[in-house]
């Protein structure tokens, strides 16, 4: 489809995704029907990380019932950072609102995010998310939803800690780089969003909480399992190891006592999650995170990398 000549506008609304046509629909329409915002000051970019680029002739479709442009950005070479990048470089919009193509906003959500960056003067504007597991999904459910959910504080205001890129709004100026502001280096395994946060963060950069601001989350399929979610557990806890081996200079402080507290973490939760499993308990799904959180911060060099992204597969890449 080719591109319209750019207009710009104040908002660049942008959705990536990967093979996901029912769910990028959805996210889509929800972005579609946003109200208390002028449509004047919109557009919507969706950037497909398909090489195929399959989701062409749906944003196709979206463009044609759309109160306010809609841009196809075709981003072939797998991985989150090149997609978010290729996003970023066909934006207009002086802020920038991500939603995932998991996601569904209400009507109000645009409007919550523009008025917190307004009130509290933010760099970075974050917002909840709700994890909806479907019906037939019973095993686990609580432990699921709560997995696939982003809790925060109860009112809005301003925050010194950040949260990852799906439902927030980001301020361009503020960026390090306007165009290409994602590190490569982050493209299978993630964690390019807390990358750049963190580097926004340390340069002095303001961030805020939306409480209105909220959007659904509905998971797709496979990943509503234990065996999904505690691999990601375990690559999240690798995050602020990982970190402070990536500074510069690296902080290998940090890095044992990360270590250190891993160890602690993973022995203790992993055997009490071994005597829930034992006796059934309802809570052995919150232990079991909590552990493979804990082994995550201990072993997060080299071979026990996880790759969640850029597969041609879609799926995630465990050992």
């Amino acid at each position: 489809m080719p591109a319209p000549s750019p207009e710009a506008r104040r908002v660049s609304l942008i959705v990536p995704t990967v093979r996901r046509p029912e769910g990028l629909a959805v996210a889509v329409r929800s972005l579609l029907g946003q109200q208390g915002v002028d449509p004047l000051d919109l557009e919507l970019i969706v950037v497909d990380n398909d090489p195929a680029g399959s989701a062409e002739a749906h944003v196709r479709g979206f463009a044609a019932e759309a109160p306010f442009p809609v841009r196809y950005v075709h981003a072939p070479e797998p991985g989150v950072a090149n997609a978010r990048n290729a996003a970023m470089a066909a934006a207009t919009g002086e802020l920038i609102a991500f939603l995932d193509d998991d996601e569904e906003a209400p009507p109000g959500w645009l409007a919550a995010l523009l008025e917190a960056q307004a009130r509290y003067g933010a760099d970075v504007v974050f917002g909840p998310v709700r994890g909806r597991a479907p019906p037939h999904v019973v095993r686990h459910r609580e432990y699921l939803e709560r997995f696939f959910s982003r809790e925060g504080p109860a009112e809005s205001g301003a925050i010194d800690h950040y949260y990852g890129c799906g439902n927030s709004l980001l301020r361009r100026a503020a960026l390090p780089d306007p165009d290409r502001p994602f590190s490569a280096v982050r493209n299978h395994i993630g964690g390019e969003d807390d990358l750049l946060f963190g580097q926004m963060k340390a340069a002095g950069a303001r961030f805020a909480w939306a409480a209105e601001a909220w959007v659904w989350e509905d998971p797709v399929p496979s990943r509503l399992s234990l065996r999904y979610t505690l691999a990601r557990a375990f690559a999240y806890g690798q995050g602020p190891t990982a970190a402070s081996a990536a500074a510069s200079p690296p902080r290998w402080l940090g890095v044992a006592g990360w270590m250190a507290q891993g160890l602690v973490q993973a022995g203790l939760f992993g055997a009490l999650a071994g005597v829930q499993w034992l006796t059934r308990s309802p809570k052995f799904a919150f232990t079991a995170d909590r552990a493979a959180r804990g082994l995550g911060k201990t072993f997060w060099f080299g071979p026990f990398k996880i790759e969640f992204y850029g597969r041609s597969s879609g799926g995630v890449r465990l050992p």
